[in-house]
């Protein structure tokens, strides 16, 4: 500490006999360090802003039952700068009695959003003073507050993790830092590639000329979807409006950017993803709030870019499951951009190679319209796909002693003659679940009967107690001795094809080392689904091996999701004119593999959509999840006031999260045990069904000491 009696006292890291002038140089230093300067002031007695001093403000706090907003007062100092739209700091938490000179003191400091200037409160009491305008940047517009009110509403929700989604963190410095000045409109497009397509030219025509088309595109395999989309865009800013694309990862969007830049030139669209960092992805959302840039690409987050004078939105394979929200109200972006169609009255376009039911349901209902090519165009696009089924296998000789059966090994063969070829694998990793080489019987261990793993090569051990097999193993059915994987991982999948083609380079692609293209020259690629790279002038082959472990999951799109990722894969494979040709290892008579062969995505999600109709299940019913301790669960059903329509099933056990392992959405934590509970409504009661949803989880929320449940919103894993 330091004297405050001038010459003779010694301050911290000053030296004696130092001169006066020098003791207090380090007094003011010492006192400047003691006061925080960022910390808002209280405004204690401070004149109020003379026009409209009432400021609604949105504070950040996730909990439905403060999801509403709330009065402040505007010191006279804060008047300009606390504009609508801006981010403002405030005291929030103080009780009636803490109130000083008719206003009210205390609280902890909270961020907050202001909404609105009014010229009185409704509010009968004394208010507390805004704390602190964060910064004069207005980036919260009535329009991107009125889609996220519209998401919160939708999935149950507040509105404050809504806009922790919509806005990004602040960067001030990308916030100094000028916008460019807005490019003019480019010329409108010719049609280039979507000539293929029946109504393709029309639908650009529409979109240069102003109107807002919708349409769900079941697109060609092969690499133009990424310049069909990017036409799209360029003929919506021929129109001098705005243009939005969502796009599943990464790779996706580096496809479609470097389409946009080919044709429109550099600086004309921007690129909303994780990956840029914080303070760049602000500044390209800066520049897109501020009108500089009208046209944006990016991922699951870039669903809330706050595009001026929309005119088209579109979403590429909304079956992804990048395209669902993690994060609290778990919003899907197809839904979300659905929002946004309906609320700026612009156009609407659903792409991919496979085609989900909720995108059936659109053509069907006539919200929108189909955007398909012929029968001969697709046949002259699409590989030629063959299927290895159960009998087949039973007749192969190497298909049972071998990894792949005889017609995979032709088809390899051949193919690595003219290129590389692809090879997808169900599932990663290196812990394959075994099973006798002979008959197909799952090896079980003698303690448990657990099912047998094998992580290393000379490695088994049981997965569930972990006891490892010291004696040789056999068979209780044939009394075999050998072992064979059920289902095998990329890497061991990679080292089996290695040992058999020992002169081809093998390559793979997977959750720990994604590619994103490879050359022309032969090889194998072996790929989890998702992962599989673009090959250079097409893929020559194409194996899709184990096809009975993504069909037989106990899931509801099961079926829809494993065509969705065989079509994926299959797309990157060069027409069956040029020798290309799929070859999947599956039962064909079921109807995915029959939907495959035929290459009608379309076809299979109509037929998936009746059968749902005639079942009352999403997305023709409206259905959420409620999930948590049994107690609370059962609960929170007695005191939901449920529309009189709403189907309750269950609730039932959820299966318990390992530890060590990661926790799935709507799942327990590792060590607990959940209940979950399904409640259905017909078509039209959904939005009654969410807001008696939120109704009961905010009651829930404001009582101290009940468990708390997890409310989720048509959710895309209901089994």
């Amino acid at each position: 500490m330091s004297s405050e009696n001038g010459g003779g006292g010694r301050a911290d890291g000053g030296a004696r006999g130092a001169p006066p002038e020098q003791l207090a140089l380090i007094r003011e230093t010492v006192r400047k360090a003691d006061t925080p300067r960022a910390r808002p002031r209280t405004w204690r007695g401070a004149a109020l802003a003379g026009h409209l001093p009432v400021a609604r403000v949105l504070v950040d706090k996730g909990v439905l039952h403060l999801d509403r907003y709330f009065d402040y007062a505007v010191p006279e100092e804060l008047d300009a700068d606390a504009q609508p739209g801006v981010r403002v700091r405030v005291r929030f938490g103080a009780g009636r009695h803490r109130v000083r000179e008719g206003r009210r003191e205390g609280g902890g400091l909270i961020d907050g959003f202001l909404i609105e200037r009014l010229a009185e409160s409704d509010y009968s009491g004394p208010l507390a003073a805004l704390a602190q305008v964060v910064s004069p940047e207005p980036v919260l517009s009535e329009e991107l507050l009125g889609l996220a009110r519209a998401v919160a509403d939708r999935y149950a929700g507040s509105l404050a993790d809504v806009l922790q989604l919509a806005v990004p963190p602040r960067s001030a410095r990308a916030e100094r830092r000028p916008s460019p000045a807005p490019a003019p409109p480019p010329p409108a497009p010719g049609p280039g590639s979507w000539a293929r397509y029946e109504q393709g030219p029309a639908f650009l025509r529409s979109l240069a000329d102003g109107g807002a088309p919708r349409a769900v595109w079941n697109a060609l395999p092969g690499p133009l979807w990424s310049e069909e989309l990017a036409r799209a865009v360029a003929a919506t800013l021929a129109s001098g409006r705005g243009a939005l694309v969502v796009l599943p990862d990464g790779r996706a969007v580096a496809r479609v950017d470097a389409a946009l830049t080919e044709l429109l030139g550099e600086g004309r669209h921007a690129v909303l993803t994780a990956d840029a960092g914080p303070e760049k992805r602000y500044a390209q959302w800066l520049a897109v709030r501020r009108g500089s840039v009208r046209a944006v690409i990016g991922t699951r987050a870039a669903m809330f870019a706050p595009v001026q004078d929309l005119g088209l939105v579109a979403l590429w394979d909304d079956g992804d499951g990048s395209h669902s929200e993690q994060h609290a109200p778990q919003p899907h972006a197809r839904e979300v951009l659905l929002l946004r169609a309906a609320q700026d009255k612009c156009g609407f376009l659903l792409g991919g190679w496979s085609c989900t039911v909720e995108a059936a349901q659109l053509v069907e209902t006539g919200w929108a319209g189909p955007l398909v090519a012929g029968r001969d165009r697709v046949r002259a696009a699409a590989p030629l796909v063959r299927t290895v089924g159960d009998e087949d296998l039973a007749r192969d000789e190497a298909a049972r002693a071998a990894r792949l059966p005889s017609l995979a090994w032709q088809a390899v063969r051949e193919g690595l003659r003219r290129g590389p070829v692809l090879v997808q694998v169900p599932r990663r990793g290196y812990v394959p679940r075994m099973a006798c080489a002979g008959c197909r019987t799952p090896a079980r261990c003698r303690h448990c009967s657990g099912p047998m793993e094998a992580p290393g090569a000379d490695d088994l051990r049981c997965g569930w107690c972990g006891q490892r097999e010291e004696s040789g193993w056999h068979c209780p059915e044939c009394g075999g001795f050998r072992l064979r994987a059920q289902v095998v991982g990329a890497r061991r999948t990679a080292e089996e094809l290695g040992r058999a083609f020992p002169a081809v380079p093998v390559r793979t692609s997977g959750r720990e080392h994604v590619l994103d293209t490879v050359p022309a020259a032969p090889a194998l690629v072996v790929s989890t689904p998702g992962a599989e790279p673009v090959a250079e002038g097409g893929y020559a082959a194409a194996l899709l091996l184990d096809g009975w472990a993504m069909l037989g999951r106990p899931d509801l799109r099961a079926g829809e999701d494993a065509l969705r990722r065989w079509i994926g894969a299959a797309a990157l494979v060069r027409p069956q004119a040029e020798g290309g040709t799929v070859v999947v290892v599956a039962e064909p008579t079921l109807r995915p593999v029959q939907a495959l062969v035929r290459w009608d995505p379309v076809g299979h999600a109509v037929r998936e959509l009746g059968e749902r109709a005639e079942l009352g299940f999403p997305p023709v019913s409206r259905m959420a999840a409620v999930s948590g301790p049994g107690e609370a669960v059962a609960g929170f059903l007695r005191t939901a006031e449920l529309p009189g329509e709403a189907e309750v099933l269950g609730p039932v056990p959820l299966p318990a999260t390992p530890a060590g392992r990661p926790r799935r959405p709507g799942g327990p934590p590792p060590g607990d045990l959940w209940e979950r509970a399904l409640i259905r409504v017909p078509p039209g009661r959904g939005a009654a069904l969410t807001a008696a949803l939120k109704s009961a989880q905010a009651a829930r929320t404001a009582r101290a000491g009940d468990e708390p449940v997890w409310v989720r919103i048509d959710p895309p894993d209901i089994g």
